[in-house]
């Protein structure tokens, strides 16, 4: 099956619920230019959970790999939908919801790997705990390592500790650990602030509530923003320590290293300022030119004293300039990835 979507304005609109048969599972896989890791993607999903997701949704974001033409051959039981363009992670993740009518709805990045089914343990968890709107797994390196997967909110205070190293320093503090839960030791299921969006497992209920995935984040930030509206909507957020599957990483913004660097950061500007006053916004920036600051110097340093580092200590200090002359614009400008305006 396959499907072209010609219009890139509207707000996809969820289907009605089925009404009648047991509760049914979707998987919404979103992929550009990352062929050979969606391929081991559907195999697996196909070998593990295929029983259990009658429903999976492929949505290609105009690669030109070749992608959507070997996920048609391969994998025909899958419904293929092309964009014509890139419409950025979010928007095109909204497309796939919009596709199905499961009462569960599981978001799955193009470079995961399954080892078993760990789908059926995700969407029971939510069955038997309705206050639940959302669960996100352990996330596996390739090695079978335990990988960070959760955050809590930004603050100025989290922000400006990352930014010194205060989160390096002591990893066990929640108060100086805060941002990126180093506290935490990703073993226990538990409620956590933000899950990050490699591979989530939802509600329909709660994306009734809540709202699809907010499209003016083009690549990044839209896990951040939705776990937010999650909380104001009284929707737990859990990571769920009973399942996992590996995520590589990278498996598209490898395509454009720094382009997607940048794009973080501009996705991260993008929350602040929805979410943020003023101030807020004014101490996110001091410890975002601080942070960079200090890397910028620490690269020369290495540059300087480690000509065997050359290489990677280049392309760090490029990185972090790149990032002070963001910060310093007047007006941040648009930035491109994936070969277009986000």
């Amino acid at each position: 099956m396959s499907q072209m979507i010609a219009e890139s304005n509207p707000l996809p609109q969820l289907r009605p619920r089925s009404q009648t048969g047991p509760a049914q599972v979707a998987v919404v896989i979103v992929v550009w230019n990352a062929k050979r890791y969606v391929v081991e993607c559907l195999e697996s999903l196909r070998e593990h959970c295929g029983e259990v997701c009658p429903e999976v949704i492929v949505v290609d974001n105009a690669s030109s790999d070749g992608t959507p033409e070997l996920v048609a051959e391969m994998f025909p039981e899958a419904k293929l939908i092309r964009n014509p363009e890139n419409f950025g992670f979010a928007k095109a993740n909204n497309i796939g919801i919009a596709q199905t009518s499961a009462d569960y709805i599981c978001l799955v990045n193009s470079d995961v790997k399954f080892l078993d089914d760990c789908i059926s343990p995700m969407v029971r968890y939510l069955s038997e705990h309705p206050g639940v709107g959302m669960l996100g797994p352990k996330m596996l390196a390739a090695s079978g390592e335990v990988r960070r997967s959760t955050m809590r909110f930004p603050t100025v205070w989290n922000n400006f500790c990352r930014a010194i190293g205060l989160d390096s320093l002591f990893k066990r503090s929640r108060s100086f650990g805060g941002l990126l839960m180093s506290d935490f030791d990703h073993q226990t299921t538990a409620p956590v602030e933000v899950l990050n969006g490699w591979f989530l497992a939802v509600s329909r209920t709660a994306i009734e509530r809540v709202g699809l995935l907010d499209p003016q984040f083009f690549m990044y930030g839209e896990d951040v923003d939705w776990c937010y509206r999650f909380r104001q909507a009284g929707e737990r957020v859990v990571f769920f320590a009973e399942a996992g599957a590996i995520h590589y990483g990278g498996a598209s913004s490898s395509n454009a290293p720094l382009r997607f660097y940048l794009e973080l950061y501009r996705a991260t500007w993008q929350y602040w300022r929805k979410h943020h006053g003023g101030l807020a916004r004014l101490g996110f920036l001091v410890a975002f030119a601080i942070h960079h600051s200090l890397r910028l110097l620490g690269s020369a340093f290495i540059y300087l004293c480690a000509p065997s580092q050359r290489p990677n200590t280049a392309a760090r200090f490029k990185r972090s300039l790149a990032c002070l002359q963001w910060v310093g614009a007047a007006k941040f400008r648009r930035l491109e990835t994936s070969g277009k305006v986000a």
